[in-house]
Protein backbone atom coordinates (compact mmCIF):
# COMPACT_ATOMS: atom_id res chain seq x y z
CA UNK A 1 0.00 0.00 0.00
CA UNK A 2 1.26 3.49 -0.83
CA UNK A 3 1.56 5.11 2.61
CA UNK A 4 1.92 8.55 1.02
CA UNK A 5 -1.70 8.49 -0.10
CA UNK A 6 -4.50 9.69 2.12
CA UNK A 7 -6.47 7.31 4.34
CA UNK A 8 -8.70 9.90 6.06
CA UNK A 9 -10.37 12.91 4.44
CA UNK A 10 -12.82 15.57 5.54
CA UNK A 11 -14.60 17.70 2.95
CA UNK A 12 -17.61 19.83 2.19
CA UNK A 13 -20.22 17.80 0.31
CA UNK A 14 -22.11 20.79 -1.11
CA UNK A 15 -25.76 21.80 -1.09
CA UNK A 16 -28.12 18.84 -1.50
CA UNK A 17 -28.00 17.38 -5.02
CA UNK A 18 -26.72 20.64 -6.58
CA UNK A 19 -23.32 19.10 -7.48
CA UNK A 20 -25.11 16.49 -9.61
CA UNK A 21 -27.08 19.23 -11.37
CA UNK A 22 -23.92 21.00 -12.50
CA UNK A 23 -24.52 24.04 -10.29
CA UNK A 24 -21.83 26.63 -11.16
CA UNK A 25 -21.36 27.47 -7.48
CA UNK A 26 -20.07 23.93 -6.98
CA UNK A 27 -17.70 23.72 -9.95
CA UNK A 28 -14.48 23.87 -7.94
CA UNK A 29 -15.78 21.26 -5.50
CA UNK A 30 -16.94 18.95 -8.32
CA UNK A 31 -13.54 19.17 -10.03
CA UNK A 32 -11.84 18.40 -6.71
CA UNK A 33 -14.03 15.38 -6.00
CA UNK A 34 -13.40 13.87 -9.40
CA UNK A 35 -9.61 13.93 -8.99
CA UNK A 36 -9.57 13.12 -5.26
CA UNK A 37 -9.29 9.32 -5.79
CA UNK A 38 -5.84 9.93 -7.28
CA UNK A 39 -4.69 11.12 -3.84
CA UNK A 40 -6.28 8.20 -2.00
CA UNK A 41 -5.22 4.59 -1.78
CA UNK A 42 -8.02 2.64 -3.47
CA UNK A 43 -9.79 1.16 -0.45
CA UNK A 44 -11.42 -2.18 0.22
CA UNK A 45 -14.06 -0.41 2.34
CA UNK A 46 -15.29 3.18 2.66
CA UNK A 47 -16.61 4.45 5.99
CA UNK A 48 -18.52 7.75 5.82
CA UNK A 49 -19.31 9.90 8.86
CA UNK A 50 -22.15 12.04 7.52
CA UNK A 51 -23.41 15.32 8.94
CA UNK A 52 -26.91 14.20 7.94
CA UNK A 53 -27.35 11.39 10.44
CA UNK A 54 -27.67 11.88 14.19
CA UNK A 55 -28.59 9.23 16.75
CA UNK A 56 -28.59 8.97 20.53
CA UNK A 57 -25.53 6.72 20.25
CA UNK A 58 -23.14 6.02 17.36
CA UNK A 59 -25.05 3.94 14.82
CA UNK A 60 -23.82 2.01 11.78
CA UNK A 61 -25.64 0.95 8.64
CA UNK A 62 -26.24 -2.78 8.73
CA UNK A 63 -27.94 -3.60 5.44
CA UNK A 64 -26.03 -5.63 2.83
CA UNK A 65 -27.75 -3.48 0.17
CA UNK A 66 -28.64 -0.10 1.67
CA UNK A 67 -31.45 1.82 -0.05
CA UNK A 68 -31.27 5.48 -1.03
CA UNK A 69 -32.36 8.12 1.47
CA UNK A 70 -33.20 11.36 -0.36
CA UNK A 71 -32.92 13.76 2.57
CA UNK A 72 -33.41 16.95 0.56
CA UNK A 73 -36.52 18.78 -0.56
CA UNK A 74 -37.77 20.86 -3.46
CA UNK A 75 -35.37 19.69 -6.16
CA UNK A 76 -36.13 18.42 -9.69
CA UNK A 77 -37.72 14.96 -9.98
CA UNK A 78 -34.58 13.40 -11.45
CA UNK A 79 -32.70 14.02 -8.20
CA UNK A 80 -35.04 11.55 -6.50
CA UNK A 81 -34.10 8.83 -8.97
CA UNK A 82 -30.34 9.02 -8.35
CA UNK A 83 -28.98 5.61 -7.39
CA UNK A 84 -25.71 4.59 -5.79
CA UNK A 85 -25.89 0.79 -5.59
CA UNK A 86 -22.64 0.17 -3.71
CA UNK A 87 -22.89 -2.89 -1.46
CA UNK A 88 -23.08 -2.45 2.28
CA UNK A 89 -20.76 -4.19 4.73
CA UNK A 90 -22.71 -5.65 7.64
CA UNK A 91 -19.81 -7.77 8.89
CA UNK A 92 -17.58 -4.70 8.98
CA UNK A 93 -20.32 -2.86 10.85
CA UNK A 94 -20.22 -5.54 13.54
CA UNK A 95 -16.43 -5.32 13.69
CA UNK A 96 -16.50 -1.52 14.08
CA UNK A 97 -19.19 -1.79 16.75
CA UNK A 98 -16.79 -4.11 18.58
CA UNK A 99 -14.01 -1.51 18.36
CA UNK A 100 -16.30 1.08 19.88
CA UNK A 101 -17.40 -1.26 22.65
CA UNK A 102 -13.74 -2.02 23.47
CA UNK A 103 -13.26 1.73 23.97
CA UNK A 104 -16.30 1.92 26.25
CA UNK A 105 -18.56 3.51 23.62
CA UNK A 106 -21.94 1.78 23.20
CA UNK A 107 -23.25 1.67 19.64
CA UNK A 108 -25.95 0.04 17.57
CA UNK A 109 -26.49 -1.20 14.02
CA UNK A 110 -29.46 -0.05 11.93
CA UNK A 111 -30.42 -2.73 9.37
CA UNK A 112 -32.85 -0.57 7.37
CA UNK A 113 -31.51 2.99 6.95
CA UNK A 114 -30.11 4.01 3.57
CA UNK A 115 -27.34 6.19 2.18
CA UNK A 116 -28.09 9.88 2.74
CA UNK A 117 -26.83 12.62 0.43
CA UNK A 118 -23.78 13.31 2.60
CA UNK A 119 -22.81 9.79 1.57
CA UNK A 120 -23.96 9.25 -1.99
CA UNK A 121 -23.31 12.71 -3.49
CA UNK A 122 -19.52 12.69 -2.98
CA UNK A 123 -19.16 8.98 -3.72
CA UNK A 124 -21.01 9.35 -7.01
CA UNK A 125 -18.33 11.82 -8.05
CA UNK A 126 -15.38 9.95 -6.54
CA UNK A 127 -16.25 6.32 -7.30
CA UNK A 128 -19.17 6.35 -9.77
CA UNK A 129 -18.77 2.63 -10.50
CA UNK A 130 -20.17 1.95 -6.98
CA UNK A 131 -18.13 -1.23 -6.59
CA UNK A 132 -16.47 -0.58 -3.23
CA UNK A 133 -18.47 -1.67 -0.15
CA UNK A 134 -19.47 1.31 1.97
CA UNK A 135 -20.64 1.93 5.50
CA UNK A 136 -22.07 4.97 7.22
CA UNK A 137 -21.58 6.00 10.84
CA UNK A 138 -23.87 8.49 12.55
CA UNK A 139 -23.02 11.48 14.67
CA UNK A 140 -24.13 11.56 18.30
CA UNK A 141 -27.23 13.66 18.75
CA UNK A 142 -25.94 15.74 21.67
CA UNK A 143 -23.26 17.17 19.31
CA UNK A 144 -20.69 17.12 22.14
CA UNK A 145 -17.21 17.77 20.73
CA UNK A 146 -15.49 15.59 23.34
CA UNK A 147 -17.61 12.57 22.45
CA UNK A 148 -16.89 13.01 18.74
CA UNK A 149 -13.14 13.29 19.30
CA UNK A 150 -13.37 10.12 21.41
CA UNK A 151 -15.36 8.43 18.66
CA UNK A 152 -12.53 9.04 16.21
CA UNK A 153 -9.92 7.93 18.73
CA UNK A 154 -11.79 4.65 19.24
CA UNK A 155 -11.69 3.96 15.49
CA UNK A 156 -7.89 4.02 15.23
CA UNK A 157 -7.64 0.22 14.72
CA UNK A 158 -9.12 0.90 11.25
CA UNK A 159 -5.77 2.40 10.27
CA UNK A 160 -4.39 -1.15 10.24
CA UNK A 161 -6.77 -2.00 7.40
CA UNK A 162 -7.30 -0.71 3.87
CA UNK A 163 -10.24 1.49 4.82
CA UNK A 164 -10.95 5.00 3.57
CA UNK A 165 -12.61 7.15 6.25
CA UNK A 166 -14.56 10.17 4.99
CA UNK A 167 -15.88 12.96 7.17
CA UNK A 168 -18.66 14.44 5.04
CA UNK A 169 -19.84 17.83 6.26
CA UNK A 170 -19.15 21.46 5.38
CA UNK A 171 -16.55 23.76 6.92
CA UNK A 172 -19.05 26.63 6.62
CA UNK A 173 -22.71 25.93 7.25
CA UNK A 174 -24.77 29.05 7.83
CA UNK A 175 -27.62 28.48 5.38
CA UNK A 176 -28.86 32.07 5.51
CA UNK A 177 -25.42 33.41 4.57
CA UNK A 178 -24.70 31.37 1.43
CA UNK A 179 -24.68 33.26 -1.85
CA UNK A 180 -27.09 31.79 -4.40
CA UNK A 181 -26.07 34.28 -7.12
CA UNK A 182 -23.12 33.90 -9.53
CA UNK A 183 -21.29 36.82 -7.90
CA UNK A 184 -20.29 36.89 -4.25
CA UNK A 185 -18.73 39.42 -1.92
CA UNK A 186 -15.79 38.78 0.39
CA UNK A 187 -16.79 37.52 3.82
CA UNK A 188 -14.11 38.38 6.40
CA UNK A 189 -15.87 36.45 9.16
CA UNK A 190 -15.93 33.28 7.04
CA UNK A 191 -12.28 33.78 6.10
CA UNK A 192 -11.21 34.26 9.70
CA UNK A 193 -12.87 31.05 10.86
CA UNK A 194 -11.56 29.01 7.94
CA UNK A 195 -8.04 30.26 8.66
CA UNK A 196 -8.52 29.22 12.30
CA UNK A 197 -9.59 25.75 11.17
CA UNK A 198 -6.47 25.45 9.03
CA UNK A 199 -4.23 26.49 11.90
CA UNK A 200 -5.95 24.09 14.30
CA UNK A 201 -5.78 21.07 12.04
CA UNK A 202 -2.26 21.59 10.72
CA UNK A 203 -0.78 22.00 14.22
CA UNK A 204 2.36 19.86 14.61
CA UNK A 205 0.99 17.80 17.51
CA UNK A 206 -2.39 16.26 18.21
CA UNK A 207 -2.66 17.69 21.72
CA UNK A 208 -2.88 21.21 20.29
CA UNK A 209 -5.34 20.17 17.59
CA UNK A 210 -7.51 18.35 20.12
CA UNK A 211 -7.56 21.30 22.51
CA UNK A 212 -8.51 23.70 19.73
CA UNK A 213 -11.28 21.50 18.32
CA UNK A 214 -12.66 20.73 21.76
CA UNK A 215 -13.13 24.49 22.19
CA UNK A 216 -14.05 25.26 18.60
CA UNK A 217 -17.07 27.37 19.62
CA UNK A 218 -14.69 29.94 21.13
CA UNK A 219 -12.93 30.42 17.78
CA UNK A 220 -13.47 33.74 15.99
CA UNK A 221 -16.89 33.83 14.26
CA UNK A 222 -17.49 30.17 15.08
CA UNK A 223 -21.23 30.50 15.61
CA UNK A 224 -21.65 32.66 12.53
CA UNK A 225 -20.09 29.90 10.44
CA UNK A 226 -21.83 27.09 12.34
CA UNK A 227 -25.08 28.16 14.04
CA UNK A 228 -25.48 24.41 14.58
CA UNK A 229 -22.33 22.28 14.44
CA UNK A 230 -23.43 19.02 12.81
CA UNK A 231 -21.50 19.81 9.62
CA UNK A 232 -18.28 20.45 11.56
CA UNK A 233 -18.35 17.38 13.80
CA UNK A 234 -17.29 14.87 11.10
CA UNK A 235 -14.02 16.81 11.08
CA UNK A 236 -13.56 16.14 14.80
CA UNK A 237 -14.09 12.41 14.27
CA UNK A 238 -11.46 12.44 11.51
CA UNK A 239 -8.98 14.43 13.58
CA UNK A 240 -9.42 12.09 16.54
CA UNK A 241 -8.81 9.12 14.29
CA UNK A 242 -5.75 10.58 12.54
CA UNK A 243 -3.98 12.18 15.51
CA UNK A 244 -1.54 13.81 13.11
CA UNK A 245 -1.16 17.07 11.24
CA UNK A 246 -3.60 17.46 8.35
CA UNK A 247 -2.82 18.57 4.82
CA UNK A 248 -5.09 21.06 3.07
CA UNK A 249 -6.52 19.38 -0.03
CA UNK A 250 -9.06 22.03 -1.05
CA UNK A 251 -9.67 25.66 -0.15
CA UNK A 252 -12.08 27.35 -2.53
CA UNK A 253 -15.50 28.92 -2.83
CA UNK A 254 -18.67 26.87 -2.64
CA UNK A 255 -21.86 28.89 -3.03
CA UNK A 256 -19.86 32.01 -2.30
CA UNK A 257 -18.21 30.75 0.91
CA UNK A 258 -14.83 29.17 1.51
CA UNK A 259 -15.03 25.42 1.90
CA UNK A 260 -12.11 23.34 3.12
CA UNK A 261 -11.00 19.77 2.69
CA UNK A 262 -8.35 18.14 4.85
CA UNK A 263 -6.48 14.89 4.33
CA UNK A 264 -4.39 12.72 6.64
Amino acid sequence: MDQNKKRIVYFSHGGGPLPLLGDPGHKAMIDFMRVLPEQITRPDLILVISAHWEEAMPTLLGSPNPPMFYDYYGFPPETYKVNYPAPGAPESAKKIAGMLMAAGIPSRIDPTRGYDHGHFIPLLMMYPEAEIPTLQLSLIRDLDPERHLQLGEALRPLLEENVLIIGSGFSFHNMSAFSWSPSSKPDPANDTFQDWLIEANTAPNYADTRRALLNWAQAPHARYCHPREEHLLPLLVCAGLAQSSAQILFDDLILGKRGLAFGW
